[in-house]
This record gives structure tokens, C-alpha cells and sequence, in this order.
């Protein structure tokens, strides 16, 4: 078995050395670090303990280093659980008990609050800054480089989008 999902992105990838994203601030990511980057954050999600079929909950503000996490999250086969920066920590409660992450990623302005919820849970909470700097980045950036992507198929889930309405 693949990893369905990330064997799909994959396989329309270009060159790694392919532009893949430039931010306004001038930041650029190849095809090529973005599989590095992403292989060393699926290790630091393995060396969090989250398993296939995992929860990460993820409450933080859009960056590249959030796109990784999502494929990070793909080839780790974790469930990626996307959540509102705007969420109040009585719905993030909800969220956490409902979902039941393995892993809550967060701002690090909101690490203490958002912390001591995901403890209540069950969950271990990491941080991801808009800047790409963190507890998780930093614990990611002394890993290996490649990843052998875990085997999903077709039917494994690979995220849960909760809505408004």
C-alpha cells in the first residue's frame, strides 16, 4: 500500500529544484526543500508519539511552515485537524473533546492558554509561529531529511474540516 493521498501530490511534483512558493517577505520554497522540510517534520510528529490515524489539531496562522505541517501530517499518516485562529479557548475545549488530538500545534503567544487545555485533553501541545520559528520547527530542524511515508489508502482519513454552520 502507498500513502495514497501524498503519492498523488507526489507524482505531479516537478523538479525539485521547481519554485513551489515565494511570501511577500521575500522567503522561497523549492519542491526540493519542501520535501526535506516536510520529511523532518513528519520525524518530529513520529518522535511526538502521533501514530497513523492521529488527531494534530492546528491553530495557527498561515506560512509555508504551516503548509509543511499538513504534508508532514499526510506522510506521517495523521489526521490534520485545521482550527480557527480566531477560536475562543471555550471552543478549542469543545474541539479537543470532540476530535481528541494526540497533538496540538499552536502560536507561541497562545502556548500557556491553549497549553494548559490541550493538557485537560490528553494532547501534548507544540508551537508554530507565522515566522516559521517554534517548538515544533525547532525540534524538526535537527532531524533526517527524508521520511518513508507511512501507508494510507484511499479510505484512511486524512482530515477533519469542522464548519460554521
Amino acid at each position: 500500500m502507498s500513502n495514497h493521498l501524498f503519492d498523488a501530490f507526489r507524482s505531479r511534483m516537478p523538479a525539485p529544484a521547481r519554485l513551489l512558493m515565494e511570501t511577500d517577505d521575500g522567503r522561497s520554497l523549492t519542491y526540493g526543500d519542501m520535501l526535506a522540510r516536510s520529511a523532518q517534520l513528519a520525524h518530529a510528529l513520529l518522535q511526538l508519539d502521533v501514530e497513523p490515524g492521529d488527531r494534530v489539531a492546528v491553530q495557527v496562522e498561515k506560512s509555508p511552515e504551516a503548509v509543511l505541517l499538513y504534508l508532514a501530517c499526510l506522510r506521517a499518516g495523521a489526521v490534520f485537524l485545521p482550527l480557527n485562529t480566531a477560536y475562543t479557548l471555550a471552543e478549542l475545549e469543545y474541539f479537543f473533546g470532540d476530535a481528541e488530538p494526540r497533538l496540538v500545534v499552536c502560536d507561541p503567544a497562545r502556548a500557556a492558554d491553549v497549553g494548559a487545555l490541550a493538557k485537560k485533553s490528553g494532547a501534548v501541545t507544540v508551537t508554530l509561529g507565522r515566522d516559521g520559528r517554534g517548538s515544533l520547527p525547532d525540534r524538526a530542524s535537527r532531524l533526517p531529511m527524508d521520511f518513508h511515508d507511512v501507508a494510507r489508502g484511499p479510505d484512511d482519513l486524512a482530515a477533519i474540516l469542522y464548519t460554521s454552520g
